[in-house]
C-alpha cells in the first residue's frame, strides 16, 4: 500500500512527472513504434529487449528528472541571514613573546 503524499512532496512529483513526460516523450514514441512495426510472431525475444532498453532509459531520465527537480525545489526559498564573521585576530595572534 502506498504512503500518502505530503503537500510538499505532492507539488514534487507533479514537477517530476510534467518534466518526466517531456523528457521521455521521444523514447515512448519510439517504444510504440517499435511494437507498431513487429508483426505478433515477432512481439517476443530480440523485440522484448529492445524494449527494455528504451524502458531503461527512460528509468534513467526519471531519476535524473528528480535530481534535478528536487534541486530546483530546495533554491526556492530564500537563504536565511548569515552573521557577520567576528573581527580578525590581529597580526599578533597565537605569536610567543620573546623572553
Amino acid at each position: 500500500m502506498a504512503e500518502s503524499l505530503t503537500p510538499e512532496q505532492h507539488a514534487l512529483a507533479d514537477r517530476i512527472e510534467s518534466a518526466l513526460a517531456q523528457a521521455t516523450a521521444a523514447e515512448v514514441r519510439q517504444i510504440a513504434e517499435l511494437l507498431a512495426r513487429k508483426s505478433y510472431g515477432e512481439l517476443l525475444g530480440q523485440t522484448e529487449f529492445e524494449v527494455r532498453d528504451l524502458v531503461h532509459r527512460i528509468g534513467a531520465k526519471a531519476v535524473e528528472t528528480a535530481l534535478i527537480e528536487r534541486k530546483k525545489g530546495a533554491t526556492s526559498a530564500a537563504a536565511p541571514a548569515v552573521r557577520t564573521a567576528a573581527k580578525p585576530p590581529n597580526s599578533n595572534a597565537g605569536k610567543r613573546k620573546p623572553s
